[in-house]
């Protein structure tokens, strides 16, 4: 039985951001079952893989395998649009989902940097520091120096670093303002450095799968991976910029969002407003803000 509706979102969605379990029928155990098999069955071999190619000192290709195949297998169908660079880039994204690592791995081989949550999420947070993940906490002021050197040490290992500047995720349909902190490792760039924004677009269902809220990682992935059927995810690689053109970090983070926001405006068909915040979930307030914000952009029309 379909879940009874508030505004735009279903009473599970905001029972989810308020922080409840979810409500997972035999049918979602059974497709979480499969998912979880399948996700073994890649996994033990191209873990062996990678070990042994560590083994060796050799930068190991079995990481960017494994993730996207994971990503695939959770349902995740990513639509690559654009060309990314494939060596001495930094990409700058909007975040919406753990699913987000897997594409993006899956497109371009990239090391992250994510929330420290994602390193507790079932087998995701596992994954990720297969690939060189650097988790940040939002209240760990202290470790930025110990982080920025984690990110060089990943940029020179696999070629690519991707940030996640909001600090936090979004619904995919709005951004937050672009920290900078991190961004700290292009000051100043290192020789030949790029940067590349990259715009992650989920569709409509972007709410839907997106971890906002109260919601904790772990009943974020399961309420996933119980999901009937499969979703796209564009993946667009914007284009790319010299980190030496711009004053500073700030300055980098600021034409980042100007570019992002420009390609997430275009696919709404309306300016990409900024994201209401995890309060307005977790509260479940977001259904009549989501109403009232809709209704002025008609009466715009």
């Amino acid at each position: 039985m379909a879940s009874p509706s508030t505004g735009r979102f279903s009473q599970d969605r905001l029972d989810a951001a308020a922080g409840q379990p979810p409500a997972i029928t035999p049918l979602g155990w059974v497709r979480i079952g499969v998912r979880a098999v399948g996700i073994v069955a890649i996994l033990i071999p191209l873990v062996v893989l990678h070990y042994v190619w560590r083994a060796l000192r050799q930068s190991s290709p079995w990481p960017r395998l494994f993730l996207g195949w994971t990503g695939w297998i959770a349902g995740a169908r990513a639509d690559r649009i654009g060309t990314h660079v494939r060596r001495d880039v930094v990409f700058i994204s909007n975040h919406i989902s753990w699913i987000d690592i897997l594409v993006i791995a899956g497109a371009s081989g990239s090391a992250f940097v994510a929330k420290a949550e994602i390193r507790a999420a079932p087998v995701v947070g596992w994954l990720s520091t297969l690939n060189r993940t650097v988790f940040v906490s939002r209240e760990d002021r202290t470790g930025v120096g110990e982080q920025i050197d984690r990110l060089r040490e990943a940029l020179a290992d696999t070629w690519s670093v991707t940030i996640f500047p909001e600090g936090t995720t979004d619904d995919g349909r709005s951004l937050l303002p672009f920290k900078s902190s991190l961004l700290k490792i292009l000051e100043p760039p290192p020789p030949g450095v790029v940067v590349q924004p990259l715009m992650l677009d989920y569709g409509t269902i972007g709410p839907e799968i997106a971890w906002l809220g109260n919601e904790s990682g772990a009943n974020n992935a399961l309420r996933v991976l119980a999901r009937r059927g499969n979703f796209r995810v564009g993946v667009q690689f914007l284009a790319p910029f010299s980190p030496s053109e711009f004053a500073g970090r700030k300055a980098i983070a600021a034409e980042a969002r100007v570019r992002i926001a420009a390609a997430l405006s275009a696919v709404l068909g309306h300016p990409a407003e900024t994201f209401i915040g995890h309060d307005a979930w977790s509260s479940g307030a977001v259904a009549a803000l989501h109403e009232s914000s809709s209704a002025s952009r008609v009466a715009a029309l």
